[in-house]
């Protein structure tokens, strides 16, 4: 399911695990399972922005190119 959600779905989910342990509704047993699955989301979101900024500076460059050209 990770491969299929967006950075905004991540972000979000994210969000509902600080704010459950920042407001203590979960148990020790439950902390463990949120922290390893905030742990899951952050890489996703790392991946999906690197990913992106490689894109962006791609399609930079290929501007610059073409500005150079004309």
């Amino acid at each position: 399911m990770e491969n299929k959600m967006n950075y905004t779905e991540a972000i979000e989910e994210l969000e509902r695990i600080v704010e459950e342990i920042e407001n203590g509704d979960i148990s020790v047993d439950e902390l463990s399972e949120k922290v390893k699955r905030a742990s899951k989301l952050i890489r996703l979101c790392k991946t999906k922005l690197t990913k992106t900024e490689e894109e962006v500076s791609k399609v930079l460059k290929e501007i610059e190119g073409d500005n150079f050209s004309e």
